[in-house]
């Protein structure tokens, strides 16, 4: 087959494969088709064993990269894919995510950007190991200082966006599909909620200063319903039935980082929920309304209008405007008092009033729906919150429970079979 008329070879008589050519400066290249497009590799070696010629850069000989392309075919997989960089997957995957929440597509954002500054992202995904993976995130946390949280967002999208490689058929292996726990500490502050005491000293300072007394039916409410401080910013007039002591929750605001304001869906589909009222938040509510100044022009975002508080050019008040004065207010209470209040923030006072319903021995089912978590887990890691004294006290409960019991079946006469029959239950 060799002798045939019109075979190429190369300058050392080898017989050129089909596909196989050498370009003007020596170069050799193999020429394949996907989906019927033509495609190209180069080496300046044909065979392994063929020295590298001088002033070139190592590289691959022209038959090993087919051969890798030859298994990347058999395997269906697609040799151009897998050389993407990973901030041109990054991009691909996000392109996917419409509807993404405003929220969401800030964390997007974020990603993207740190990715970018990261040679990291310069990489072809067809590179990375699962070590790779690790090795980048450590150094995210050990030499850009990189917080838990901020590792965690990048792993999330990271993750995902190499597992549509895989699905894609683009990889056989996901490098990032492995448990975060053990790769990086996690150094993230986990928000403690404040103790009865000092919510009660709080609220009492919020409700005599002269400065910050306006908002104490806010803190009160915060304090006493548990919403997400996105979800009080979006309640208007028609959401609060103080006849009936419902609030409802079914959407919530946000500003965008270009000041765009924008109604979204609650968090979950488990946040939409309808919140009782005790009678002080009814209170509460009852005094917010009565104080709120209609606007010269009532402004309607999204279909909604009639909020609650608005700035002076009538637009409604936003998370950010809370924290802020939350912050103001803590830090006005620690210049004033020596025993200093821990940080509280919109979403401290939710947290705090999940791990007081928690203490009061709610049911946790009930407080999910209150709290409107979407899983029952994060219900319950309120009550690991729990310590000796609650514990003590859920003993002295239980023990007082079980000697009402017992005079209330002296009172009734009942038998010592029975009694005994109760103890041993």
């Amino acid at each position: 087959m060799s002798g045939k008329p019109g075979m190429r070879r190369d300058s050392k008589h080898r017989v050129l494969r089909r596909g196989e050519s050498i370009r003007a400066n020596g170069k050799y290249q193999f020429k394949y088709h996907i989906n019927g497009k033509p495609h190209f590799v180069y080496s300046w070696r044909l065979e392994p064993t063929d020295p590298q010629p001088v002033g070139t850069k190592p590289d691959l000989s022209l038959r090993e990269k087919e051969k890798l392309i030859g298994y990347d075919l058999d395997n269906q997989l697609d040799p151009l894919g897998k050389n993407i960089t990973v901030n041109e997957l990054v991009e691909r995957y996000l392109s996917t995510k419409t509807g993404a929440k405003n929220n969401t597509k800030n964390n997007y954002g974020f990603v993207k950007n740190l990715l970018k500054k990261q040679a990291f992202g310069d990489l072809k995904i067809s590179k990375i190991k699962t070590s790779d993976a690790k090795l980048f995130l450590i150094k995210l946390q050990q030499e850009d200082k990189k917080g838990y949280s901020t590792i965690k967002t990048v792993r999330g999208v990271l993750r995902p966006a190499f597992q549509m490689a895989v699905d894609d058929d683009v990889l056989n292996k996901n490098p990032f599909g492995f448990e975060l726990a053990g790769v990086v500490v996690n150094d993230s502050v986990t928000r403690e909620a404040v103790t009865k005491d000092q919510m009660r000293k709080f609220l009492k300072f919020v409700h005599d200063d002269a400065v910050y007394c306006k908002y104490y039916e806010v803190a009160y409410i915060l304090f006493h319903t548990g919403m997400r401080i996105s979800e009080f910013c979006g309640l208007t007039l028609s959401d609060i039935d103080l006849e009936n002591r419902i609030i409802n929750i079914d959407h919530q605001l946000q500003r965008s980082s270009r000041m765009e304001y924008i109604i979204e869906s609650t968090k979950t589909n488990a946040g939409t929920r309808k919140l009782p009222m005790t009678d002080d938040v009814a209170q509460c509510f009852w005094a917010i309304i009565e104080d709120r100044e209609t606007p010269k022009h009532e402004r309607i975002i999204d279909g909604y209008g009639g909020f609650l508080f608005t700035d002076k050019n009538g637009y409604p008040e936003v998370a950010m405007h809370w924290e802020h004065r939350f912050k103001h207010m803590l830090n006005r209470y620690n210049e004033i008092y020596r025993v200093q209040m821990p940080k509280i923030t919109p979403h401290v006072c939710r947290h705090t009033y999940c791990s007081n319903m928690a203490k009061a021995g709610m049911n946790p089912k009930t407080l999910q729906y209150l709290m409107g978590h979407s899983d029952i887990g994060v219900t319950l890691n309120t009550y690991t919150h729990l310590g000796l004294e609650d514990a003590e006290g859920e003993l002295k409960r239980m023990e007082e429970l079980e000697n009402a019991r017992k005079e209330l079946g002296k009172t009734k006469g009942e038998n010592p079979v029975s009694q005994k029959m109760f103890r041993a239950i």
